[in-house]
Parts: C-alpha cells; structure tokens; sequence
C-alpha cells in the first residue's frame, strides 16, 4: 500500500483526501490511501513518520508550509527561494521538499490578466503567500504585501494605507489569507472596495465558498475574479507527478 497525506492544523473539511481519494478510485489506483494528519505541533512530524513508514508524498498546509522544511533532507530550488513548501516526495530514504503552489498558481493566475494588471497587492504574508510573490516577480508583475502587522520600519502594508490612490494604481489584489474561509464566510479582508473598479482583478486563494465575499465585492464593481479552486487542482496533480516521478 502506497500512503500518501496531509499535514496541517487545524484540519477540516480537506480538499486533497477528497480530491486524491476520489483520484484513486476514478483510475483504479486501490493501492493507494491518502490520509489526513492534523498535528497540533510541527514537533509531531518525526512522530508522525515513525508512525506511517508507507507515507510516499505528504501535501502540507497551514501553518507547517515554512515550518516543516527544519525536518525536509533537501529543498527544490524554488523552495530555497520562496522559503516554504506545499509538497514533500518521499524518496530514497529522503524527503525532498517542492512548491507546487507556485505551478497551480501561475497557470490559473496567468489566464486571466489583461495588458493593465501590472501591480498587486498581495493580502498575507505565510506560505502561500510566498509562492505567489515568486510568481508575480517571476512574471514581471510589481507588488507590494499587505500585513495586519505592518508598521514602522517593516516593508510590508497596513490594510490602513490602501486607499483610492493606491488602488487606482495596483489592480490586481491577491487574498492569500484564510480570511473569507468556510466557517468563516461572512468575513472579507479590510479594504476600502468601493474603489475598485472593471479595473481589477480579484484573486482569492480561498475556494471554499466558491464565491468569497472578497470576490463577491469585487464582482460587484466589475472586477475580473477567480478563486483557488483550479490552482488547487493543479498544484495536485503536479505534486502527484513528482511523486511518482522515482
């Protein structure tokens, strides 16, 4: 049996089991089990290993993406830039980390940019925040991070300094936050949205609701949306091909 899994915590209702599980039966894969591992300390992972000596590939989320890589035996080299990973291949007695968020993100991104998205705002500053920084620098895109802990001498922005000026300027707004999240659907990130405009492009990692109230307020105005939901999938099937790939 091949054991495959997801670490994270805390871990509710997860994309991946269902995603993987409905994966092996579709394909007739019926040697392969995924599982979801909800540690409430990354000081748990070595437990864990010794636990579930069949694991092959790990998926991780929040708040293990930076954390898990003191416990990794190599980095990918995009995750030796980006400083955390999504996606753990087991291999040779050795885990190797990836960044697969990165790859969904792009694709899914990528489709629906106009000539004028060429600046965003990035909302959060974790894991998947730092694959999407990656991708905007990768595509040329300048952008700027929004943190609640923003302040005097950090680099990021407060929620308080968007205003209409900076938004006529940046028009693309990435939500890299679990804010909006079911079971927390009436929330959405502090922005001023009655500035946004067709202008914009509103991308929420958030896919559960398929319509956050971020993107509901910004569909609202004419923006261009578009949730996780895809780059979820795709960042899947890709940390399945590296898993598979020895």
């Amino acid at each position: 049996m091949k054991v495959y899994g997801l670490i994270g915590y805390p871990l509710g209702h997860s994309f991946s089991k269902q995603y993987f599980t409905e994966k092996f039966a579709r394909e007739g894969l019926h040697d392969c089990r995924f599982d979801i591992f909800p540690i409430p300390s990354i000081k748990e992972f070595p437990t864990l290993l010794e636990n579930n000596p069949l694991l092959k590939g790990l998926c991780v989320t929040i708040p293990y993406k930076e954390q898990v890589l003191e416990y990794v035996d190599i980095l990918s080299a995009e995750v030796k830039v980006i400083g955390a990973t999504n996606s753990i291949h087991f291999s040779n007695n050795q885990l190797i980390a990836y960044n697969t968020d990165m790859i969904g993100f792009e694709e899914s991104f990528s489709k629906l940019l106009q000539p004028h998205h060429s600046k965003a705002l990035v909302l959060g500053t974790g894991g998947a925040s730092k694959a999407v920084q990656y991708v905007l620098a990768k595509l040329g895109i300048i952008f700027q991070v929004v943190s609640r802990n923003a302040g005097v001498g950090k680099a990021q922005l407060s929620y308080k300094e968007i205003d209409e000026v900076l938004l006529q300027e940046y028009t693309i707004i990435i939500n890299c936050t679990p804010v909006g999240m079911q079971p927390n659907e009436h929330t959405l990130p502090d922005l001023p949205y009655q500035f946004i405009s067709a202008r914009h492009y509103l991308f929420d990692l958030v896919y559960k609701p398929a319509k956050t109230l971020f993107l509901v307020e910004g569909e609202k105005r004419g923006a261009v949306i578009q949730n996780g939901f895809e780059m979820l999938v795709l960042q899947a099937e890709e940390s399945w091909r590296i898993w598979n790939n020895s």
